[in-house]
């Protein structure tokens, strides 16, 4: 029996990073993960050292390697948060820290792309790529700029020594056009050095090599090609087994984000609606500030496990809730004055937690609705990821209410789709096989 080829995706995060191999057949052989210190915080401002991200990308390798053999692994892809951004000279060497997707400080820059930057662009407002990119360059001396990288982009150089590519999905919030394919002539306007701004890839697409230090230092074949990977919030909906028009995932985390399969990319900023490609089709969706985080405000994860079993689905609560912690929704509703409603609260705790269900529910249902209002389909089938994914009563509930057939999550970690990516690109087919 010869050597089993692998596949490794790699998630990083802000909290830690994992890293799972799997073989040809997409069956996990194995997964490791390491934790790193939290982002330091300044005000509105949110950055980490990329050292601290690639220790943490080390260790986790270290770890996994101890599971398979790493002469087998054939290809490596890398996820990282969304709009997460820092500069580097020409060897990879960050010049100032990373600003985290979080981090919004550039309100003056993003109040100056206003006027410059389409409407339909996702580069908008002062967490954006593009905002953090602006103020970076006027914050930080450039005369040893050569690259600016995402997360994904600066890890994928430690393993390749090229910091000189990014993939489509990581590019959108700095400006990168996806229906052109290319960086739009405006961001000249906003004094971008375009010379820095890197190659963009699709998601699946081989881009090299491993260094020769890299390979040397894990054991691993220097043939292993590097794939482009994508934002964690697209791995994580890739590894669910989502690929056809009208299938969609639902994230039930801290926030809930719905998104959907589209044949064509929808754009409503007004919304916070936003597109990326996926193969030859469109991951269309939006993220409500509704979710986990108003459930864990007045439960524990033990009241929860608890109460969930005890609703009555059989008869809804009428409470008409709209969960929101602070006033302001985005999603699928614009208000950023937006009351939360939760009022009037029952003294039975059972009563409470399944009306906020339902409102969350409601909110998910008005979210779809939303999307198919201006061209996404409604879903036809609906996986459901995060925390919340393991609640089978809200489960239930979201099923006897969007009326769409529920689909078990093939797999919920990120760093698993990662490496079907890692897969794909070995195997030449387009994310949608």
């Amino acid at each position: 029996m010869g050597e089993i080829p692998l596949f490794v995706g790699i998630d990083i995060g802000t909290s830690g990073c994992r890293a799972i191999a799997i073989d040809a057949q997409r069956q996990v052989q194995g997964e490791a993960r390491s934790s790193m210190a939290a982002p330091h915080q300044k005000g509105d401002g949110f950055e980490q050292k990329p050292q601290i991200w690639w220790q943490a990308v080390s260790q986790t390798l270290e770890q996994l390697f101890k599971q398979i053999p790493a002469q087998q692994v054939v290809a490596i892809a890398v996820d990282g948060t969304s709009s997460t951004l820092l500069l580097c000279d020409g060897q990879g060497k960050p010049i100032g820290p990373a600003l985290m997707y979080n981090d919004a400080r550039a309100t003056v820059e993003a109040e100056r792309m206003e006027r410059i930057v389409p409407e339909q662009s996702a580069a908008h407002g002062p967490c954006s790529g593009l905002a953090k990119l602006l103020w970076l360059q006027r914050c930080l001396p450039t005369e040893n700029i050569r690259h600016i990288c995402h997360q994904a982009d600066w890890i994928v150089g430690q393993l390749s020594d090229r910091f000189d590519c990014s993939d489509i999905n990581n590019a959108l919030k700095l400006g990168y056009d996806p229906i052109k394919r290319q960086w739009p002539d405006w961001m000249g306007h906003l004094g971008v050095i375009r010379k820095w701004l890197p190659k963009v890839y699709l998601p699946g697409h081989a881009i090299g090599t491993l260094s020769s230090t890299i390979a040397e230092r894990f054991g691993l074949n220097p043939n292993t090609q590097i794939v482009a990977g994508t934002t964690d919030s697209t791995a994580a909906f890739i590894a669910t087994g989502a690929n056809q028009i009208g299938d969609a995932v639902t994230s039930l985390g801290s926030t809930l984000v719905m998104k959907v399969v589209a044949a064509w990319p929808v754009f409503v900023p007004k919304y916070g609606i936003y597109s990326q490609p996926l193969g030859n089709r469109w991951l269309v969706g939006g993220s409500s500030n509704s979710g986990g985080q108003v459930l864990q405000h007045y439960f524990s994860d033990q009241q929860l496990l608890t109460l969930s079993p005890k609703m009555n689905l059989d008869k809804p609560t009428e409470l008409d809730y709209y969960p929101l912690l602070t006033p302001g929704e985005r999603f699928p509703i614009c208000d950023p004055t937006l009351p939360p409603q939760m009022e009037p609260r029952p003294t039975d705790e059972v009563q409470f937690l399944q009306g906020l269900l339902e409102g969350m529910a409601q909110i998910e249902l008005q979210a779809y609705q939303r999307l198919m209002e201006f061209g996404a389909p409604y879903p036809t089938t609906l996986r459901s990821a995060g925390g919340g994914a393991d609640n089978s009563q809200w489960q239930t509930m979201r099923q006897q209410l969007l009326k769409v057939k529920m689909c078990n999550a093939q797999h919920q970690q990120a760093a698993y789709g990662s490496a079907l990516l890692a897969l794909r690109g070995i195997n030449g087919e387009s994310e949608d096989d």
